[in-house]
């Protein structure tokens, strides 16, 4: 069998437990390709079966499933000591851990709360996860890949329209910052060979973010699945030269040329565009 263009290349996926997330999509969608994943989340008995998933998938030796809290800069930086000196190395990093007032069990009354309803614990949970947590695994982590003069960093972010939507608060503006965080990183790891790109899924997505009350039918949502192909591609050699950009893993096409498939999902990470035009609106 031909080897897979991750071979052996070595991933860290935060928030990989949930066998319905998409840190867990990606984790097979790397083993699938060659790699050998450090699965990184709180929760252990979701890692522990999404472990034994994975390694049906490449064997025994394709997973280090790690217990970390991504928000806790000591935790981050254990885990990605763990998996250089267990894996023999780090090339890729996705950022994907994330969460909501609910799924930390501080949501408010009512659907859609207003920002202010929102506890300070809620807020101070929410953003030290989606925010604070891709900071400290980037900072643990591009020392090594600097070093070695290529490395690979993906965020998981989210639709720009939610980040801003009524009732998203802390989600919608922690993910607008790890856009922004994405998009400046970009920027300082120019010409180093460590590349940092977004992927997004591109709609509601069946994950347990959405909590057991969800309304709606779940298999008309957005499947975790199809973030696994573009992630493969961000994180191969294939991708030498895209930084910061922000794809949407939905509209991802494997049929269609490369070129084409770039232009229709992807675009620039967060909002050049704006900062250009307030430039030039103040001069």
């Amino acid at each position: 069998m031909a080897a897979g263009p991750l071979q052996g290349k070595v991933a860290i996926v935060t928030g990989a437990g949930s066998p319905i997330g998409i840190g867990y999509a990606i984790t097979a969608g790397f083993v699938r390709a060659g790699a050998r994943v450090a699965m990184v989340d709180i929760n252990w008995e979701w890692l522990d079966e999404s472990a034994r998933d994975a390694q049906e998938l490449g064997g025994d030796d394709c997973v280090l499933p790690i217990v970390a809290d991504v928000a806790d800069y000591q935790a981050a930086e254990a885990a990605v000591t763990r998996t250089i000196t267990e894996l023999g190395g780090l090339h890729i990093l996705v950022n994907n851990a994330g969460a909501n007032p609910r799924s930390v069990g501080l949501a408010p009354e009512g659907a859609g709360p207003n920002a202010w309803d929102v506890s300070a614990e809620a807020w101070d949970r929410v953003v030290a996860i989606n925010l604070s947590g891709p900071f400290y695994m980037a900072k643990a982590a591009l020392g090594y890949m600097l070093g070695q003069e290529w490395g690979r960093i993906i965020g998981v972010t989210t639709s720009l329209d939610t980040m801003y939507r009524k009732g998203e608060s802390p989600y919608g503006p922690s993910k607008a910052g790890h856009e922004a965080l994405a998009a400046t990183l970009a920027r300082e790891l120019e010409g180093t060979g460590v590349t940092v790109n977004l992927l997004a899924p591109g709609g509601r997505t069946n994950t347990n973010l959405l909590g057991p009350g969800v309304t709606g039918d779940r298999s008309q949502m957005v499947q975790s699945e199809v973030m696994a192909a573009p992630a493969v591609w961000l994180a191969s050699e294939n991708s030498n030269g895209t930084n910061g950009r922000r794809f949407i893993a939905r509209y991802w096409d494997e049929s269609l040329p490369l070129q084409e498939r770039l232009d229709r999902a992807g675009a620039p990470a967060a909002w050049p565009q704006l900062g250009r035009g307030e430039r030039g609106a103040a001069q």
